[in-house]
């Protein structure tokens, strides 16, 4: 390129930027400085498109993991589901050796009579015309109301399979044994007065600080009828009192463990104005300041209202009945507040679970398949195996890729040396209903030859699920979702329950 060309393609350069640094004066193009049709700052004004996905995302779980894998049978009519069961021979221990020419003698057989009433189970939805009219293009309205109602039948019914209560009340909970300090917390100093609560997983599940304990519920059903029942709260418990001092004053409350309880709640406050303050998994409760809530033990029924007649016994309540022979063990109180939480036996087990596994090895040559647990005993198991773990018997493997290694490690089975196969390994699975503090152990298919049990544990139904489109009474689809069913466990004395275990 000759020098000239060189100096004018700078030259050319120069002048470029030199224009467009400089802004355009040319009345020509003052409407430019406003747009016509700018971009609207809301997503639903101006000529702006609405990029809205078609179908609405359900973002809501449906964990039912012991109604998935319950078998479901079909019923022969009645009212009620019934069977009997010998549950033991020779129970007498007679010795088996006869005499020459004589004959032996009679054993003792122990039998049950069993006996599981169906209860009807339903949820309704509706969709108005004009919800239908305004969904087109958009969703399914109608389709979706019956799915939703069906999913929503499920979750109760899982609820209801873990820890359903028609017939273990749990009467008049225990006066509340107090100790005050003058340190610990920021109560004022005065007379303090505690009443307590007990309740079923029912109970426990839809009670809050914030919204208070449900006892006696009163329902207005979609055909107008009303259901009185059961929301799975004691009779409330006689108050007790004690004094602090100052202004840095604390109360600790415990109460005699219920059985059939899956929580506790605690209300404190002056002498007939106390308030609900906190719910418990335990039968204890530390007291550091004035209640949060605003429900007063006062508006409380002076009746027990834990059992629901509309619903059928679950796992829990089976193993709970105190007839059940179930092995039920009640961690002792320890400190109030704390609990007594889980013992590491420092060979990689757990004191409480060798006990369950050796109680069912040694009263019914049983070994569980499965424990379920809460989130929180999930955790604590991991921690008290991992920690116990010294022994040398006990090795881990880790495997890094890349030179990254993952952190966290979950205990998803326990090794149960109580088996007549040897050792057996049963899963440790999280439900999504069971509550901090209590652990549930099944077994789902006996070791006895010809015992004439298929399923240990299912779900009998005189119907199941079915959906009606009721007719039209108003402008809007109503549809109802039901089953009528109950759910039978042959041997209530092959499940193992522990309760009241502290969070540690």
């Amino acid at each position: 390129m000759s020098m000239t060309a060189q100096q004018n393609a700078l030259e050319m350069t120069q002048a470029i930027r030199k224009a467009q640094s400089q802004p355009l004066f040319d009345p020509r193009f003052a409407s430019l400085e406003k747009s016509t049709y700018p971009e609207s700052a809301s997503a639903t004004s101006g000529l702006t498109y609405y990029d809205l996905e078609a179908g609405a995302k359900l973002l809501y779980p449906v964990l039912t993991p012991l109604r998935n894998s319950i078998p479901r049978v079909s019923g022969k009519g009645g009212i009620q589901a019934a069977w009997r069961a010998i549950t033991a021979i020779n129970s007498s221990g007679l010795r088996i050796g006869v005499s020459g020419g004589n004959r032996g003698a009679v054993q003792a057989v122990t039998t049950n009579n069993y006996v599981a009433t169906y209860k009807g189970i339903g949820i309704e939805t509706n969709v108005d015309f004009e919800a239908q009219y305004a969904g087109q293009n958009f969703d399914d309205i109608r389709a979706l109301a019956a799915q939703t109602g069906l999913e929503a039948l499920m979750i109760g019914e899982e609820a209801m399979i873990l820890g359903g209560n028609t017939s273990l009340g749990l009467g008049a909970t225990a006066t509340p044994t107090l100790a005050a300090a003058n340190s610990g917390g920021s109560l004022a100093a005065g007379t303090w007065s505690v009443i307590c609560v007990a309740l079923t997983l029912d109970g426990l599940m839809n009670s809050s600080v914030s919204t208070g304990v449900q006892a006696s519920i009163t329902r207005t059903n979609a055909d107008g009828s009303v259901d009185t029942f059961g929301g799975g709260a004691s009779q409330k418990s006689a108050s007790a009192t004690v004094a602090t001092t100052g202004s840095t004053g604390s109360v600790t409350a415990t109460v005699a463990a219920a059985r059939g309880a899956s929580g506790y709640a605690w209300y404190w406050g002056a002498a007939g104005s106390e308030t609900l303050g906190a719910l418990t998994t335990i039968n204890s409760v530390a007291i550091t300041a004035a209640a949060a809530g605003t429900q007063t033990a006062a508006s409380l029924p002076t009746a027990d209202w834990s059992s629901n007649a509309l619903a059928f016994d679950g796992l829990l309540t089976q193993a709970l009945q105190p007839s059940s022979g179930a092995n039920v063990t009640v961690q002792p109180t320890g400190s109030a507040g704390v609990g007594t939480p889980l013992t590491a036996d420092g060979a990689g087990g757990i004191v409480e679970i060798e006990n369950v596994l050796q109680a069912n090895w040694n009263l019914y040559r049983l070994s569980p398949d499965e424990i379920w647990v809460s989130a929180q005993e999930a955790n604590n198991i991991s921690k008290k195996i991992l920690a116990g773990g010294a022994s040398g018997a006990q090795r881990f493997i880790f495997d890094a890729q890349q030179d990254a290694i993952g952190g966290g490690v979950m205990v998803t089975t326990y090794k149960n040396k109580y088996s007549l196969a040897g050792a057996k390994s049963l899963d440790i699975k999280i439900h999504p209903n069971m509550p901090p503090g209590t652990m549930l152990f099944l077994t789902r298919r006996l070791p006895y030859p010809l015992a004439n049990v298929g399923n240990v544990i299912q779900v009998r139904t005189r119907q199941d699920y079915y959906q009606i489109e009721w007719p039209l009474r108003a402008r809007r689809y109503e549809y109802g979702v039901y089953a009528d069913e109950v759910l039978q466990h042959y041997f209530p004395p092959s499940m193992s329950v522990i309760t009241n275990i502290g969070n540690g």
